[in-house]
């Protein structure tokens, strides 16, 4: 398969480079690709097609006369749609925010430009991304392209859906509570929620002080089909904008670690149960590390059943003041979605009172894993404990699904930085681990995912609905 539209976006922009393939060529493929693809999966929500044919003619010209028009250049890129993108609307999944057209780049959108990349499009999202499963009240349910009774995730389902596909090669998505990690290893992608702090965050389309649950858990990040191409965006990302204050100047490498790397592997967090098909995922790929010379022990990471009742405490009471609106603008599988929730206790309300005890226990956790993390680098587990959904769970069973998240939540609260790596497939859909690491070295999760990925060989992209792992393509 030489097809463009299954190149890596590092490949891609070496042959643009090397003016093997021009860049107006490479975003007619992708374009060509949306057009067979995106009827099946309901992915992609808008395409931004003529800024990209002349953003690419524009990369081309510039290439020819010799100039360097970036590390990315000509290589597109999807976003997912509550990111700003200059002269797109930034919808939220939700019709009244149809019109909502961001004035100036995010950020994340802004650096990838930058390096010469190309938006092309962008992606569906639960409404308001406050959901496990993709369906706005715009665009409506994206389907799993490996069996479309199996949901995509949420909140980026669109983005992970359209990595899986060939639709893009890389993406921009954004984690509140696993919302890069489960549509990932539920389409068999890839994604890394950076450290807080690592990648700058802004909006024109939004209020200038948002929830202070939002402001500590969420995070932009990159999502792929390769680790290679993890590791390039993150070089791109991490870089500052005046916009906000919160952005860390860390280094991308920290120390050299002593050899060899100590990886703790989780099979059954807390011992309340595993699928069969995630352990097989998590078994697989500490064989793997094994192999390439990390150090595999099994211990219990601290307080993970605190840390998740921590974010479930400090979302709940932001979410009892932010509810009342977001309904009167919500499609109608956000409300039953919500309704459900709380009537399971999967979604609680909280006073001021109990978001501050939260708080403060969450500094003595995140002392816990500092300390942890010190003496055992990677911690490698599930995303969610459970295969990939099907359609509909989030709304019959939201408190089992809260379960499933237990190794997915503590990152949010703790601010760490965790790589989502696909691992293969049992029973027609995909597996995915996670890698967990101390704040602001994603370089070693990113070595070991590598090490992962070179052992597991790549699945995507796939054809909805074709033979899987068969190495068809």
């Amino acid at each position: 398969m030489n097809e463009l539209w299954t190149k890596s976006a590092g490949d891609l922009a070496g042959m643009i480079r090397a003016r093997t393939v021009s860049a107006r060529e490479v975003i007619d493929a992708h374009l060509g690709r949306i057009d067979m693809v995106n009827p099946t999966v309901n992915a992609i929500t808008v395409t931004l097609a003529e800024s990209a044919r002349a953003a690419a003619d524009a990369i081309d010209r510039a290439l020819a006369s010799g100039a360097d028009p970036g590390p990315l250049a000509g290589v597109p890129f999807t976003v997912k749609e509550n990111i700003d993108v200059a002269g797109s609307a930034t919808t939220w999944g939700v019709p009244a925010f149809a019109g909502q057209i961001a004035t100036i780049d995010a950020p994340a959108v802004a650096h990838l430009r930058r390096a010469g990349a190309i938006p092309l499009a962008r992606t569906n999202m639960a409404d308001f991304a406050f959901r496990w499963h993709t369906e706005s009240a715009i665009a409506g349910h994206t389907r799993n392209p490996w069996d479309p009774t199996r949901t995509p995730g949420g909140s980026s389902g669109g983005e992970a859906v359209a990595l899986a596909t060939g639709m893009s090669p890389l993406g921009l998505g954004n984690d509140l509570g696993g919302s890069l990690r489960i549509p990932s290893q539920m389409c068999g992608t890839a994604a890394l929620r950076p450290t807080a702090g690592r990648v700058a965050d802004a909006a024109s389309t939004e209020p200038s002080v948002t929830a202070i649950s939002l402001q500590m858990l969420n995070c932009q990040g990159p999502m792929a089909r390769r680790i290679a191409d993890l590791r390039l965006a993150l070089e791109i990302l991490s870089q500052p904008d005046c916009r906000d204050a919160r952005w860390v100047p860390a280094p991308l490498a920290g120390p050299p670690l002593q050899h060899p790397i100590k990886v703790v592997v989780v099979r059954d967090p807390l011992g309340i149960g595993v699928d069969s098909h995630v352990r097989a995922g998590v078994d697989r790929a500490a064989s793997w590390l094994a192999d390439a010379g990390y150090e595999l022990t099994e211990l219990a990471p601290p307080d993970l059943a605190e840390a998740a009742e921590v974010w479930l405490d400090v979302i709940g009471a932001d979410f009892v003041k932010m509810w009342p609106f977001l309904e009167s603008l919500a499609g109608d599988g956000l409300v039953r979605f919500v309704r459900e929730a709380r009537t399971a206790g999967a979604l609680r309300e909280v006073d001021q009172d109990g978001q501050m005890a939260a708080w403060t226990s969450r500094q003595r956790i995140a002392n816990a894993w500092s300390v942890f993390l010190a003496d055992h680098p990677i911690v490698l587990g599930p995303v969610v404990c459970e295969r990939p959904w099907t359609v509909g769970d989030d709304l019959r069973r939201p408190t089992e699904m809260a379960a499933a998240m237990r190794m997915v939540l503590p990152v949010n609260v703790l601010g760490l930085p965790s790589c989502a790596v696909p691992v293969g497939c049992d029973d027609g859909l995909p597996q995915g681990v996670q890698l967990i690491g101390a704040r602001f070295r994603e370089d070693v999760l990113l070595d070991a995912a590598q090490a992962i990925e070179d052992a597991a060989g790549t699945f995507t992209p796939i054809d909805p609905r074709a033979s899987r792992c068969t190495g068809e393509r």
